[in-house]
């Protein structure tokens, strides 16, 4: 991420100008003494950002830019002092809103099916329904479809994680996985670290349990601030953290490994548990995903958690969990809580995985997603008013605009489903309903007009809005 960041930096300040040659992969490789796997995947990130592209027996070139990129939010500076989570009937009210199909939805986090495997999946589930009519109709008790966890123990070597089938536990979604961990590490009551802003559901988990949050500063390229994460952990009685480090919902931040490595050991020192919510670790923009922080845990901390909801089919509500220490625990709240997860899903996924069609299929939506962050940035820069800013994520699909301080994406909500357009405030993403003056934007609907002028219309109402606070 080094060598993408300096690179990105240089050709935004105009030391690196449009058609300039950049510098080999082997003359960097050796000037920054990392590897040439390092640089090239620096250089495919840039060429999926648009920063440069490569020409055929040449190198790579800074591509030619019609516009300047957006400046970045700073880092976040939340409340020192954990808080409960009030913000359940909002949310619910807002995801009510956002179902009508005749919105253009940039609201709600969700990949458009047009881009999923769902026919092949579809064949896939009938295919197993017809050769064993019983597979369907059968407990799959935790720690659940033997199938399926054998396929993610396989997956996760991708992660840098080496984890059995029996270390795996099969959840309805990474939401119910993320639900089980906390009630397995924590009690009502209790405060949890998460990044500020998050994910809404983590913390809908969080008041729904009877537990606190407690924000910690989040920077939207390298993640929550570990700096400030020690400061907390030396004065607040923090029961567990709940962290999304790579490509993190809604920032799209991704932490460095050196940061991963380093929020293991200043953890574990202090025997505090790790919940990893890695739903979008998959959707890397580069050539390798980022190594999960589960993959430096040696003392079973870590609890990670992912689905295939982002990735493959929303609907069929597969996910899983290796909970280290905590999984007999994990275990038996899940058999409390739902008996076993729905049999046939899993087993057409498990089926997808074994057939070598997921790494077929993420090669695709890396590159669409990669390139409809751009657009939408693109469009962004155009029509927003002077003091916008906008993240850059390099993975998942989500972009989180900060607007000018006078603008209320509450207000923006309301004015913009009257325009057929969902999008989703920011004060749903803090305990203490901050971020007013931001949004988060669903990058996983297919490019079309209907999407460009959405973006336009949501550039006119804020423009609007600004100019008359």
């Amino acid at each position: 991420m080094r060598i993408f960041h300096r690179m990105a930096k240089m050709i935004e300040q105009g030391a690196l100008r449009p058609g300039d040659r950049v510098p080999s992969v082997r003359k960097l490789s050796r000037q920054e003494g990392v590897s040439i796997s390092t640089v090239l995947q620096a250089y495919v990130q840039l060429e999926a950002q648009g920063f440069i592209e490569a020409r055929p027996q040449s190198g790579f070139y800074v591509k030619p830019r019609l516009w300047r990129p957006p400046a970045e939010p700073a880092m976040s500076k939340p409340s020192t002092r954990a808080t409960p989570v009030s913000t359940s009937e909002l949310t619910l009210n807002i995801l009510k809103a956002v179902r009508d199909p005749r919105l253009v939805a940039l609201g709600t986090a969700i990949p458009s099916p047009e881009l999923l495997p769902l026919q092949q999946l579809n064949r896939m589930m009938a295919s197993i329904g017809r050769r064993d009519p019983s597979a369907g109709n059968s407990y799959d008790v935790p720690p659940g479809a033997p199938q399926l966890r054998m396929q993610v123990a396989r997956l996760a070597l991708d992660y840098g994680c080496l984890l059995s089938p029996e270390e795996i536990v099969s959840t309805t979604g990474c939401q119910e996985a993320l639900n089980l961990c906390l009630r397995a590490v924590a009690q009502p009551g209790d405060t949890i670290a998460v990044e500020s802003p998050t994910y809404y559901g983590i913390l809908q988990i969080i008041g729904a349990l009877g537990m606190k949050a407690l924000e910690i500063p989040t920077h939207p390229r390298d993640g929550v601030s570990l700096d400030a994460l020690e400061y907390a952990l030396d004065r607040e009685r923090i029961k567990a953290c709940l962290f999304t480090p790579t490509f993190q919902n809604p920032l799209g931040c991704s932490m460095p490994e050196e940061n991963r490595k380093r929020l293991v050991t200043m953890l574990t020192t202090r025997g505090i548990p790790l919940i990893e919510d890695d739903i979008y670790g998959d959707i890397a923009f580069g050539p390798e995903r980022p190594r999960a922080v589960k993959a430096f845990d040696t003392e079973g901390m870590v609890l990670l958690c992912d689905s295939f909801s982002k990735t493959l089919a929303p609907g069929y509500r597969v996910g899983w969990c290796a909970p280290g220490r905590y999984q007999k625990t994990v275990e038996h709240l899940k058999f409390t809580t739902s008996i076993a997860s729905a049999t046939l899903p899993a087993l057409a996924i498990a089926e997808f995985l074994a057939t070598g069609g997921y790494e077929h299929h993420l090669r695709k939506v890396r590159r669409v997603y990669a390139e409809q962050v751009r657009l939408m940035t693109e469009v962004i820069v155009r029509t927003f008013p002077d003091g916008t800013k906008v993240t850059r994520p390099q993975g998942g699909h989500v972009l989180w605009v900060e607007m000018p301080a006078k603008v209320d994406s509450l207000d923006l909500f309301h004015r913009a489903l009257a325009a057929k357009i969902s999008i989703a405030p920011g004060i749903l993403f803090s305990a203490k309903q901050k971020y007013r003056n931001c949004m988060r934007l669903n990058c996983g609907t297919p490019w079309c007009k209907a999407v460009e002028d959405a973006l336009a219309t949501l550039g006119m109402l804020v423009t609007k809005q600004a100019r008359q606070a």
